[in-house]
C-alpha cells in the first residue's frame, strides 16, 4: 500500500463524507458497506473520520430497514429518506448539501465503482499543492453493452462539441469535491443537478485518476439503460449551453434556402427549358413530412430550454426529506 500522505488539519470532526444514492438496493447494501469498511480501515489508523450517508428515494424492497439497522451499530452510517422518489440526480446533490464532511466522495452502491478509490482520490487531492476537485475516469467499462457504450461515446461527443464547458469524457458522478466546492454549489441552488457539469462550472483546480469499472454486483440499474443515458446526456447538453438552439436556427436558414434553390430550378426547368412538369404525391409528401419533422425537432428542444426556465422560476426544493438516520 502507498505510504500515507501528510494529512492537513480538519475543520470539521468528519474528514470525508461519502454520498451513496440509492434506490432499491436491498442486495447491494451490506456488501457496499462491508466493502467499505475493509477499505477505509486504515483511515482510523491515521486519525481521519469518514461517515457514509445513504440518500434514500423510498424502496419497497427492504433497502432502508436495512440502513436503518446498519446506522444502529455503527453511528458512522447515515441516512436521508426523501418523502417520494425524486431521482439519482437530485438524491445525489441533497446528500452533497447536507454532509459535513470536509471532503465528500460521491459513489454508486452497486460496487461497479471500487470504495477502494476513495482512499486514492484523498491522496490524490492533497498531492501537488492540493486539488478541489478529482474525479474517477473510466479507462474500460466491463458489464456494458455495446449499444451502451456507444450511446455514452456520442453524448459526451455531442456536449463536448456544444457545451460551454469541459466536461472530461467517460467520467461519471464517482469522485472527490472539496468543501470549498460544496459550498459554492449550494450556492447555485439549481433545479436540474448535473453534477459533472456544474462541478466543471464551479472550476478550482481539477485531475483526475484512471480505473477500471466493474460489472455491477447484484441486480439491475433502476433507471432505463438506454434512455436514462441519453436523459441525462440531454440535461447537461441543455443544461450548460445554448448552442444546440443556434444549431436549429441554422438548420433553418440552410433547408429555407434549400427550398427557395429547388422552386427556382423548377421555374428555370418550365420557363427556359420548357420541360413539362408533372406533379409529384410522393415528392410532396416526401418534403412535407421532412420539413414537418425539422418543425417538432425545433419545437421539441425549444419546448426543453423552456420546460427548464419554468422549472427554475418556480424554485421548488431539490428535494424533500422525511427521515434522518445519525444526521
Amino acid at each position: 500500500m502507498p505510504q500515507p500522505v501528510l494529512m492537513p488539519q480538519p475543520v470539521s470532526p468528519v474528514e470525508i463524507s461519502i454520498v451513496v444514492p440509492v434506490y432499491r438496493e436491498a442486495k447491494n447494501i451490506l456488501p457496499f458497506i462491508d466493502r467499505t469498511r475493509s477499505a477505509l480501515g486504515s483511515l482510523d489508523n491515521l486519525g481521519v473520520s469518514y461517515e457514509i450517508i445513504f440518500a434514500v428515494d423510498p424502496s419497497h424492497d427492504g433497502t432502508e430497514r436495512l440502513i436503518e439497522n446498519e446506522a444502529r451499530l455503527d453511528p458512522r452510517v447515515k441516512m436521508l429518506l426523501f418523502s417520494r422518489r425524486f431521482g439519482q440526480p437530485a438524491a445525489t446533490m441533497s446528500g452533497i448539501l447536507a454532509c459535513s464532511g470536509n471532503w465528500c466522495a460521491v459513489i454508486d452502491v452497486d460496487l461497479q465503482d471500487p470504495p477502494e478509490l476513495i482512499w486514492d482520490l484523498y491522496r490524490k487531492a492533497l498531492t501537488d499543492g492540493g486539488y478541489d476537485v478529482v474525479y474517477a475516469q473510466r479507462s474500460s467499462r466491463r458489464g456494458e453493452t455495446v449499444v451502451k457504450k456507444t450511446i455514452a461515446w456520442l453524448g459526451y461527443k455531442l456536449i463536448h462539441g456544444l457545451s460551454d464547458l469541459d466536461i472530461p469524457p467517460n467520467t461519471g458522478d464517482f469522485r472527490i469535491i472539496s468543501r470549498r466546492v460544496i459550498e459554492e454549489l449550494r450556492l447555485l441552488n439549481e433545479t436540474h443537478g448535473f453534477l459533472r457539469g456544474l462541478v466543471s462550472f464551479v472550476g478550482f483546480r481539477q485531475t483526475s485518476i484512471m480505473y477500471d469499472r466493474d460489472v455491477r454486483l447484484n441486480g439491475k440499474g433502476k433507471y432505463n439503460r438506454y434512455l436514462g443515458s441519453i436523459r441525462i446526456g440531454l440535461n447537461g447538453l441543455i443544461s450548460f449551453s445554448s448552442r444546440p438552439l443556434f444549431v436549429m436556427s441554422i438548420m433553418g436558414v440552410f433547408f429555407a434556402g434549400l427550398s427557395f434553390l429547388l422552386g427556382a430550378w423548377y421555374a428555370f426547368q418550365k420557363f427556359v427549358l420548357g420541360i413539362p412538369l408533372t406533379p409529384g404525391l410522393t415528392t410532396t409528401v416526401l418534403i412535407v413530412s421532412f420539413f414537418s419533422g425539422i418543425q417538432l425537432l425545433s419545437l421539441g428542444l425549444v419546448g426543453e430550454y423552456v420546460g427548464r426556465i419554468y422549472d427554475e422560476v418556480k424554485r421548488r426544493p431539490l428535494s424533500i426529506v422525511d427521515k434522518k438516520v445519525n444526521m
